[in-house]
């Protein structure tokens, strides 16, 4: 990877920052954008060697970054361990540069770390994923610190709620997401 300059972040008083890449950034943005205390869903891209890539360049496979929410969130609502937790059982983190159909490493499974103690918290959540033998293969989720993130195109924005028509989101992202909702039930934004 380049020495690509470290993205500065604005970042509301009380509000923490998440980035997670779990697969296409429409399936993750639908189920993050539902959680109370999620003030903040953006869709983008993390981890290449491509300043400002876009969405074409991306899915080309070739600029190493991987499509990613960046999240803000107040963690006096919920803590980036729930987000941890949440990534982790929305997804499939045993499969390497694939989600379902969507292979190439831009869907990879990927935690980008804004600080020591997210890094910690992913670490023991995974290890602890492991231990219980939740998935039947081993986890390979990238954990890496968080250099850049370069936000999609305006499109991307609000994909499932503006396109729910599309067949990609009724078999692919719908599925999902009453999977979520149904085991979060607890944590959802009232509608």
């Amino acid at each position: 990877m380049t020495n690509l300059p470290k993205t500065e972040l604005s970042i509301a008083n009380g509000l923490e920052a998440a980035t997670f890449g779990a697969g296409c950034f429409w399936c993750t943005e639908a189920i993050f954008q539902q959680l109370k205390g999620v003030e903040k869903v953006q869709s983008g891209f993390s981890g290449g060697h491509v300043e400002k890539p876009s969405y074409k360049q991306v899915v080309e496979g070739t600029t190493g970054h991987a499509e990613v929410v960046h999240l803000q969130f107040d963690p006096t609502i919920i803590t980036f361990e729930e987000l941890v937790q949440v990534f982790f059982t929305t997804h499939d983190p045993t499969t390497l540069n694939r989600q379902g159909a969507d292979i190439g490493p831009q869907y990879r499974s990927a935690i980008f770390y804004h600080n020591p103690s997210q890094k910690e918290i992913s670490e023991r959540v995974s290890k602890g994923l492991e231990k219980d033998k939740v998935f039947d293969s081993p986890i390979v989720t990238e954990l890496t610190e968080f250099v850049n993130f370069y936000p999609a195109e305006d499109y991307h924005s609000n994909y499932f709620d503006l396109n729910g028509h599309q067949p990609y989101c009724q078999f692919v992202i719908r599925p999902k997401v009453q999977k979520f909702r149904k085991d979060y039930l607890d944590k959802l934004k009232k509608e």
